[in-house]
């Protein structure tokens, strides 16, 4: 028996139940993982209160944990006790001490990379990749506009950019935030409870609009973001924080040809191929200083429904990690 978050119920933070759970052992094409350090992203929030439904219930949320292997099962190659893995999106269940996993949904883990910063980086750092890379191939030259501009994807998505030669325009909600964000990056720093960022967005691009919007908070900033296009950009909506957006006529993306899409990570990490590339590109850029990594906050997994409210009340920047209590307990 390990210790796991589970979810009976759909709800807000205080769902997140700290369980006894019955793992089993690794079958086939299988390992068995001893999570070190375990990332918290939003999408977990979808998942606890049902914006997104889970396989099965009752489950354990968390898509995204560096660990150590203790087991494999028939059949693997490539992979032996005592590596050092990392995966991110599915199969759903990091929240736990332990986990099996298929043994090629995992990516090795670097020398260089510490644990907390793996798990901090693995799912919000290839979602940057496939924005920045793949979604919209952002150059030299192009305006971006990044909405939660010191969130875990979002500060990653302005260092990104800004590297590559962008200019980048961040908005954010406090003046810390705005301080990191310019920190990250961007060159202009727009303050939501201050200033409404279509007016100032038109203001800094002189009417031009910009290439691309990177929104992953959705109702509130979505017809604001298509306003702030220019004639064929690119609308990338990669979350909803604030909640979904209302639909959107095809009609009302005529007036400037604009391009829309609601991507995910699974559909740009179909092979093996893509995964290992995509990783790769990420570490290399954590290990070359291009990504600076921001973990900010750190919970004992236990504490699970804390960072959840935290997170949820826009209380912390940068990435939010969750360490298992036994993690904690034998470095203590």
């Amino acid at each position: 028996m390990v210790k796991a978050i589970r979810v009976h119920e759909l709800g807000g933070p205080e769902v997140l139940k700290w369980e006894d759970v019955e793992i089993g052992e690794p079958n086939e094409g299988e390992i068995c993982v001893k999570n070190q350090a375990i990332g918290l992203n939003f999408i977990d929030v979808y998942f606890r209160k049902g914006v997104y439904e889970a396989a099965t219930m009752p489950f354990t949320p968390g898509m995204e944990a560096v660990g150590v292997v203790t087991a494999v099962g028939p059949g693997i190659t490539g992979r032996k006790v005592g590596d050092v893995v990392a995966y991110a999106g599915t199969p759903m269940g990091s929240y736990s001490e332990e986990q099996i996993l298929p043994a090629d949904k995992v990516v090795p883990v670097p020398p260089s990379i510490d644990p907390v910063v793996g798990a901090s980086i693995m799912l919000k750092g290839m979602t940057a990749h496939f924005l920045v890379r793949r979604c919209f191939k952002v150059e030299p030259g192009h305006i971006v506009l990044v909405h939660a501009a010191a969130g875990g994807v979002g500060s990653l998505l302005c260092q990104w950019a800004n590297a590559l030669g962008a200019t980048v325009i961040g908005t954010v909600s406090t003046n810390d935030k705005a301080a990191q964000a310019k920190e990250d990056g961007c060159q202009h720093v727009i303050i939501n409870k201050e200033e409404d960022f279509v007016a100032r967005v038109n203001e800094i691009t002189s009417g031009n609009g910009v290439h691309v919007v990177y929104d992953s908070v959705g109702k509130d900033t979505f017809q604001g973001s298509l306003a702030c296009l220019r004639g064929r950009g690119f609308m990338v909506s990669f979350g909803q924080s604030s909640g979904a957006p209302d639909p959107v006529p095809l009609s009302s993306l005529a007036a400037k040809s604009l391009f829309l899409t609601r991507p995910s990570l699974k559909q740009y990490t179909t092979t093996r191929d893509e995964l290992l590339e995509a990783a790769g590109e990420v570490f290399a850029n954590v290990a070359s200083a291009v990504l600076r990594v921001r973990v900010n906050h750190k919970y004992p997994l236990s504490q699970a429904a804390q960072a959840h409210a935290d997170l949820e009340t826009r209380k912390t920047s940068g990435a939010v990690v969750l360490i298992p209590d036994s993690i904690i307990g034998s470095t203590s």
